[in-house]
């Protein structure tokens, strides 16, 4: 199995298919992790999948420096700024404790991406970061993947490599959605001890005249984030801070736009495509890492259910049919959320919704039995087939969640007298009253029957079987 692409997904992806038992190499382009601080937010969906892979508590540590940085802040330049009521000063409903067994965590994508590598790499993949893909080529048994270094074979390919995936390209997959969404816009990413300060107001996101400040660390390293165009960023950044800042250095200017593309095909054959490279998207809360990081925990069972040849390859369509209308909706959500200018949206989802990804699959391998709808603008989950479980302490210490019953295997849980079959990423794939549902539906679903599908279950059939 090869992941191409040593990012935050690429890097998850592997980690979840060594979980699952698969042997995998992952080979990344640029020679290291990425420098650039880019994704800091990561929320509570991730942060489960972290937990499912053991690493939620080194994650954790490698966050510390942002720890208590969960505010945001305003005012004319960052000395005068002060920190603004959370969630705006309303209340919001329920208390976190009740969304997920971890809360979000903040820490920066250049610090965390070296902690997945490592991790990856003791988990027994073969990481091999400048390595560079020329070409790939699926054809009916498996894949060829060209490179400087000669040719590998592959089973199944899983393409993360980026927004200007050469992967997607190669395979011609076409992209739909509004495109460039606002103005073009500059990342200045700098050094400089601001923590005298900002020391009695500790902030993830600072506004001021002319652009915004995000914390990387808390003191030494920041980014000002503001329109494009060429300037003096340090009479720029010393205009917006404030105050004198004599050891200001600017390490790096990244120009950007956001922009929504979502790739009309997520499969192509033995290819798939994950994180940027099948969706972008506003940087919104991290929106696009939380989304592929959610991508990967999809993905890595199933290549993993049929490369162990327990599932059918059309269990693979799946895939598609589950993430790629989940990433339009995380998009279109993350444009409306950037966008928002304290104007009234109807259509706004709950910020937990968002970040626990708790959100109805449309169709897909779960068996749809009954019409309940889960909510979308408020957090009250209802346990439907094809959504991610919702979150219950199980025992009284409150180490155990709903969602540490499924993964790597399969799960069957009681809820109400129903029983509840749960996926290896503990999406609820079932549930009802026949004792015999579980193994039924679960074999049923391996063998990718009608899929994808979310149909109604007529003790057991879908729609069109006899």
């Amino acid at each position: 199995m090869v992941v191409i692409g040593g990012g935050l997904v690429g890097l998850t992806t592997a980690l979840e298919l060594c979980r699952h038992g698969v042997d995998v190499l992952l080979v990344e382009k640029h020679a290291v992790t990425s420098p650039q601080p880019k994704a800091r937010r990561f929320g509570f969906r991730s942060m489960e999948v972290f937990r499912s892979l053991g690493l939620a508590g080194t994650v954790r540590d490698a966050a510390r420096d942002l720890a208590g940085h969960d505010r945001f802040a305003a005012g004319e330049t960052l000395a005068t700024s002060e920190l603004q009521p959370m969630w705006g000063g309303a209340p919001i409903e329920p208390s976190p404790e009740l969304v997920g067994p971890e809360p979000p965590s903040l820490v920066a994508q250049d610090v965390l991406e070296p902690v997945l590598a490592a991790a990856a790499a003791d988990a027994g993949a073969e990481v091999h970061f400048g390595f560079a893909v020329t070409g790939v080529a699926p054809d009916a048994h498996g894949v060829t993947v060209e490179t400087a270094e000669g040719p590998v074979r592959a089973r199944y390919v899983v393409a993360a490599d980026g927004a200007r995936s050469p992967v997607r390209e190669a395979l011609g997959v076409t992209r739909s959605g509004p495109g460039a969404v606002g103005a073009p816009a500059v990342n200045v990413y700098f050094r400089a001890d601001l923590a005298p300060l900002v020391a009695d107001r500790p902030f993830n996101l600072c506004t001021v005249a002319g652009g915004a400040f995000a914390s990387v660390d808390g003191r030494h390293r920041w980014v000002f984030m503001t329109s494009a165009g060429r300037q003096d960023w340090p009479a720029v950044l010393r205009s917006a801070i404030g105050a004198p800042v004599p050891d200001l250095e600017v390490l790096s200017v990244l120009d950007w736009c956001p922009e929504v593309r979502v790739a009309d095909r997520f499969r192509v054959g033995r290819v798939l495509l994950a994180g940027d490279a099948a969706h972008v998207m506003p940087p919104w809360a991290a929106a696009g890492a939380n989304t592929g990081i959610a991508d990967a925990h999809n993905l890595g069972w199933k290549l993993a259910a049929v490369l162990r040849g327990e599932a059918s390859d059309a269990l693979l369509d799946s895939y598609d049919a589950e993430r790629r209308p989940t990433a339009a909706f995380v998009a279109d959500q993350s444009v409306r959320r950037s966008s928002a200018r304290g104007v009234p949206d109807q259509e706004m989802a709950h910020p937990f919704v968002l970040s626990a990804e708790s959100i109805a699959y449309p169709e897909g391998a779960f068996v749809r039995d009954d019409d309940r709808e889960e909510p979308v603008t408020a957090f009250a989950p209802t346990g439907r087939a094809g959504v991610r479980v919702p979150h219950r302490w199980l025992d009284d210490a409150r180490t155990t969640s709903t969602l540490d019953l499924a993964g790597p295997g399969w799960a069957t849980d009681v809820d109400g007298g129903e029983r509840v079959l749960l996926r290896p990423d503990g999406v609820v794939a079932w549930r009802g009253a026949d004792p015999d549902g579980p193994e039924r539906h679960r074999r049923e679903l391996l063998a990718a029957r009608a899929l994808p599908g979310g149909s109604r279950d007529r003790r057991g059939c879908r729609d069109g079987d006899p």
